[in-house]
Order: C-alpha cells, then structure tokens, then sequence
C-alpha cells in the first residue's frame, strides 16, 4: 500500500488532485469505472497480484473511453 500513498503525495504535491478528480469524474472517467469490477481490483491490490492487475488494465485499455483516459491521464501528469 506503500507506492499508493507515495504516489498520492507526489500528485498533491504537483498540485494535481482537482484535475485527476475531473478527469475521474468525466464521461469516460466514469464508463470505466463501470467496466471495473471494484471487488476484484481491491483484491489484486491488495494481494499484490500484478497479473490480476494486468488483466483488468488491458481491458480496460482495449475500449475506446479506456485509451482516452489513459491519454488525458499521461497529459495531465506530463504538464
């Protein structure tokens, strides 16, 4: 759970948490969340389970809400 707080940190530190919010909370923010069964994530973090984690990115990233989330989520730490 370490490398998750540290990298909340890093995003208040870089100012960022109003922007990742919105983005969460944009049309495709929420579509992918709706692709993603909570329960099932939560377990393979917990678990430190990275194929579970793999899996439920790439399809995740085989949509086209997923891969324009992910678009504007690399922009908005870019900047």
């Amino acid at each position: 759970m370490r490398n998750f707080e540290e990298v909340g940190r890093e995003i208040e530190r870089r100012g960022k948490t109003e922007q990742l919010k919105k983005l969460a909370e944009s049309r495709d923010g929420v579509q992918v969340g709706k692709m993603v069964d909570p329960e099932k994530l939560e377990k393979a973090a917990r678990d430190g389970d990275g194929a579970a984690m793999r899996g439920i990115l790439n399809s995740v990233l085989s949509t086209d809400e997923g891969k324009r989330l992910a678009e504007n989520l690399m922009k908005l730490m870019g900047d």
